[in-house]
């Protein structure tokens, strides 16, 4: 049976552990209210350019550009977005999962993988995948370089035809409590999304250049923006995951050391009763 000391000495230990989780709690906070900044500025951005790529194609009557050719799918291109930590929850595993699935879904194409984050990487390895390459310890300093080098590795691989569709799979921040897992196709671009009869009223640009060179400089910068996007979301989308499971953590703990106390006091008062038992009837036996 575990004595007064072995009790004193496991709550010592939890009060510890709930020290470290409640700091990482605060870090996670500071860093997703930093993350949050980025997600809600990349946004209005992303908007803005898909206005402006939109008034292009109204301009042209019959666009073309090697980002926008359609082919069957044969071979994919997937990039698999997750943290380069754990202690977030279910946060990397659900990513993982839904990778698994797309993949067992689409078994009998060619699939080459593009890891954006260590758990991605350490995992998709096992699995005997062909990667792509791999990016691992961005997110520490995520920037906008990074989306660039991404996007630039995507667009030359589907330009040409080494691929013939692009997906990534991410976590999307919705709030600090939700995140949604999301499967999105980032090559080809969709004609729907470009048409100008999706946003209704369109603004009337003026463009020094024939519009057909601004749309075929515009679609390289859309790529890279709708990847620094899905960067900053998936950021964004661990911060508050890993927050939300060190705060759970924080209170477990707590609960855990109301607990093992409750358990302490009651052992110690049944061995103070043991001896006040004795006591009495050693002095009863002694009158007697």
């Amino acid at each position: 049976m575990p004595t007064l000391i072995d009790f004193r000495r496991r709550i010592r230990s939890v009060k510890n552990t709930q020290q470290i989780t409640r700091a990482m709690k605060f870090v996670a906070a500071a860093r997703l209210r930093r993350a949050q900044e980025r997600v809600f500025a990349a946004r209005p951005y992303a908007r803005a350019m898909l206005r402006v790529l939109r008034s292009a194609m109204c301009r042209i009557e019959n666009p073309e550009h090697p980002l926008m050719a359609r082919r069957p799918e044969g071979r994919i291109l997937v990039l698999v977005l997750t943290g380069d930590k754990g202690l977030c929850g279910a946060f990397n595993t659900n990513v993982l999962r839904k990778a698994v699935e797309f993949f067992h879904e689409r078994a009998s194409l060619k699939m080459s993988v593009l890891p954006i984050g260590k758990k991605s990487r350490d995992t998709l390895r096992k699995r005997n995948l062909v990667l792509a390459g791999e990016y691992v310890n961005i997110f520490a300093k995520l920037s906008f370089d990074h989306a660039k080098e991404i996007a630039a590795k995507v667009t030359e691989s589907y330009s040409a035809g080494e691929t013939d569709a692009v997906y990534a799979i991410y976590n999307e921040f919705k709030s600090v409590l939700t995140q949604k897992l999301t499967v999105e196709k980032l090559l080809p671009l969709d004609p729907e999304v470009l048409a100008p009869e999706a946003a209704g009223v369109q603004v009337d640009y003026i463009y020094e250049q024939p519009p057909q060179g601004i749309l075929g400089k515009l679609l390289p910068k859309y790529v890279e923006t709708e990847v620094y996007r899905v960067l900053v979301e998936s950021a964004a989308a661990e911060h508050a995951a890993r927050m939300t499971a060190m705060d759970s953590a924080t209170n477990n703990a707590a609960e855990l050391i109301d607990q093992i106390t409750l358990h302490m006091n009651k052992v110690r008062q049944a061995a103070i009763t043991k001896e006040i038992i004795e006591v009495v009837s050693g002095a009863a036996s002694a009158t007697s």
